[in-house]
């Protein structure tokens, strides 16, 4: 299949990819009165469903069986806190890619100061419905994920790209 039986939004080659727009709820909140660790998770997602909206793979994509992705691998850093309704955003790019899988950074930033809040590293995989089982992605999507790695492969790499978790030693 070279197209999708659903439209598709026009390709938004934006380095780094700058859609996704947030708040912290108060049922994201945890005793210590900040953004719990698994809402961070969440808003990520989130960024990661408007990244894929975006490479012609949406909602309708797995809706209609054509197919769907999973999540391999993924690390987060929380470098500074948030609260109860502050904004977020979150820019987002594709550090590498191939016929199967994806590799995404994402990072929060505060919405009233700037400041970095976390980090969001995926590695995801495309999957046939039907076997639940890794193919290649459709044209149409391997098409525009070539075209948007493009765009983003001038970005500086991220400081927290590849972290490993340890105890640092001097």
């Amino acid at each position: 299949m070279t197209t999708p039986p659903f439209s598709l939004e026009p390709l938004n080659l934006e380095a780094p990819f700058d859609v996704f727009r947030g708040t912290v709820l108060n049922a994201w909140t945890d005793w210590n009165g900040h953004m719990n660790v698994g809402y961070y998770v969440v808003a990520f997602d989130h960024a990661t469903g408007q990244i894929f909206n975006n490479l012609g793979l949406p909602y309708e994509y797995t809706s209609n069986r054509l197919g769907m992705y999973f999540v391999l691998e993924a690390h987060v850093n929380y470098v500074s806190e948030m609260k109860e309704g502050e904004g977020f955003r979150v820019e987002s790019r594709i550090l590498d890619q191939d016929r199967k899988r994806v590799h995404l950074f994402h990072t929060m930033f505060a919405a009233d100061d700037g400041r970095l809040v976390a980090t969001n590293e995926l590695m995801l995989m495309h999957i046939d419905y039907a076997t639940r089982r890794s193919s290649p992605w459709p044209e149409w999507g391997m098409a525009r994920i070539e075209a948007m790695a493009a765009a983003h492969a001038p970005l500086t790499r991220p400081e927290q790209k590849g972290s490993v978790i340890g105890i640092r030693r001097a």
